[in-house]
């Protein structure tokens, strides 16, 4: 047990495919008590999303900083015809709006005007501070704060299939992009509103969600793994 513990302080890099209603803390606070070590994660996944979460171990973590800045590839789904107080499902869909003059052209061709640098406000709802205060806190006692717009990069926006309302969407994108704040602002653009449908994180830099396991399948492998360890006192 020592021997495999010690293998998670010296360092280790987890790949990890979050189930949906998992925070990212969940999973690393998961991996801790597995590991007995400290973990942390190179970018956040909402609760709603599933997908690659890149965890590290030990030493390892010192890496985090460098993971956090790569390239991270989405598949998404956009509702149009609504908005969302939270720009996905965790707010009750408002304001619906009629959606039946969209036609496949049309999203192809508002989905270019998004490509490149450009400044993006983020959801009131983030998890980014204000005075101190996680913005969600505020947007959930009804206090209204100016939330400061990030320049972010979207380098790939390939509409994948159409049924509407639902939108199916790629995206690759700079560290730091909300992709329920460009669900908001493609509806915007189209003229009828949209919100986060459904959220998967596919890859973040080189590494693939096909490379990761579940966090059940890290439970079990550690747990085999502690099990076959020889036994330091024979």
């Amino acid at each position: 047990m020592e021997q495999l513990s010690q293998s998670f302080v010296e360092g280790a890099l987890l790949l990890v495919d979050k189930p949906l209603g998992w925070t990212s803390f969940d999973v690393v606070n998961k991996l801790k008590k597995l590991t007995r070590t400290k973990v942390g994660h190179s970018g956040t996944l909402d609760p709603l999303a599933t997908g690659l979460l890149i965890c590290c171990t030990g030493k390892k973590t010192r890496e985090l900083a460098r993971l956090q800045g790569l390239t991270k590839v989405y598949a998404a789904v956009f509702r149009l015809g609504a908005t969302s107080p939270s720009d996905d499902l965790e707010t009750e869909p408002v304001q619906q709006r009629p959606y039946e003059f969209i036609h496949e052209a049309l999203l192809q061709e508002t989905a270019k005007q998004f490509l490149g640098m450009q400044q993006q406000i983020p959801p009131k709802f983030a998890a980014i501070k204000k005075h101190g205060v996680p913005l969600y806190r505020h947007a959930r006692r009804g206090v209204e704060v100016d939330v400061e717009p990030r320049t972010i990069q979207i380098l790939r926006f390939e509409i994948v299939s159409v049924h509407l309302p639902f939108v199916h969407v790629e995206i690759t994108c700079s560290s730091g992009t909300y992709i329920r704040a460009l669900a908001r602002d493609f509806g915007k653009k189209l003229g009828c509103g949209a919100y986060l449908f459904a959220l998967r994180r596919l890859a973040i830099g080189p590494y693939r969600v096909e490379q990761a396991r579940t966090i059940f399948e890290w439970e079990n492998y550690i747990r085999q793994a502690l099990n076959q360890l020889p036994d330091a006192s024979s």
